[in-house]
């Protein structure tokens, strides 16, 4: 059974530091595609970032580059977001994602999904 749980969220000032982390299990981890989405209240969800397989490419939603960093360790089947600089209309339930051999920000393209973790950054 594949499972995808995310860890890392919570409660942060305006202009800090978050990192969150997705841990694999039941897949063969190096052979899928990691990316991130989150949603916030009312709002559609949106694609955050993404990792090949590798690790050797990423790719980050223009809201978010420079601030976010996204990375892997397929010896560990985990995938880390770490999220600086952040900002109230970062607040959402942020999900991570696998794909198979997948590496983009169409959501439709990942197989399995997280449960999410909720980022709160007040002002």
């Amino acid at each position: 059974q594949v499972q995808l749980v995310e860890s890392g969220g919570g409660l942060v000032q305006a202009g800090g530091s978050l990192g969150l982390s997705c841990a694999a299990s039941g897949l063969s981890f190096k052979n899928y595609g990691v990316g991130w989405f989150r949603q916030a209240p009312g709002k559609e969800r949106e694609f955050v970032a993404a990792i090949s397989r590798s690790g050797s490419r990423t790719m980050y939603a223009d809201s978010v580059k420079g601030r976010f960093t996204l990375s892997r360790d397929n010896t560990k089947n985990t995938v880390s977001l770490q999220m600086n600089s952040l900002k109230p209309e970062d607040t959402a339930v942020y999900y991570c994602a696998a794909g198979y051999y997948v590496y983009g920000l169409d959501p439709r393209s990942y197989n399995y999904w997280g449960q999410g973790t909720q980022v709160t950054v007040s002002s």
